[in-house]
């Protein structure tokens, strides 16, 4: 059997209309970390972390889609390290896929000591929304256009998540 094969030196295929890369709506925070924000160890509330990431990635998912989005999960949480009373908090969010009415993305949370010029990872979540209209009804959401062998292995690894939450609503468990 024939499979067709692109020559490499033709352009590739026309985007979806209306699609954006991933790099249109990169977003990114820095914020200090000050003792309302840690527990009674200075390390910061893991709480506290997961209200910036949502945060971060709802500028994210709204830069992409151009509509208020609305949070439908976390996945894959980790915390790796913490960071401490006084030290910076760095997250960089960025579409991972798109989906009908949903899109993912991904947030990295880095610490920093400034004073000693160290940064670390110290956290990483794949956060999904949905995109609603004003009567808070789901609404398409833009193509997300893939380029780059990263870019396709996270809307791989995105899509098989999405799977799974779908099979586990579809057996009646809690994420």
């Amino acid at each position: 059997m024939n499979t067709p094969s692109r020559d490499l030196d033709a352009p590739p295929p026309p985007a979806p209309a209306g699609a954006r890369r991933p790099s249109d709506s990169v977003t990114t925070m820095t914020e200090y970390v000050l003792p309302t924000h840690t527990n009674a160890l200075g390390t910061i509330f893991g709480g506290q972390v997961l209200a910036w990431i949502d945060l971060c990635a709802a500028i994210c998912a709204q830069r992409h889609t151009g509509r208020t989005v609305i949070t439908a999960g976390i996945d894959d949480l980790s915390f790796d390290r913490s960071i401490l009373v006084g030290q910076v908090v760095r997250l960089h969010a960025k579409v991972t896929a798109t989906f009908r009415t949903s899109l993912e993305i991904l947030v990295m949370v880095q610490g920093e000591d400034a004073t000693r010029g160290d940064v670390w990872p110290t956290v990483t979540a794949f956060v999904t929304f949905v995109a609603v209209d004003a009567a808070m009804r789901p609404v398409p959401v833009p193509p997300l256009l893939v380029e780059g062998h990263e870019e396709r292995r996270l809307a791989e690894a995105a899509a098989e998540r999405r799977e799974r939450r779908l099979a586990r609503r579809h057996q009646g468990r809690s994420p």
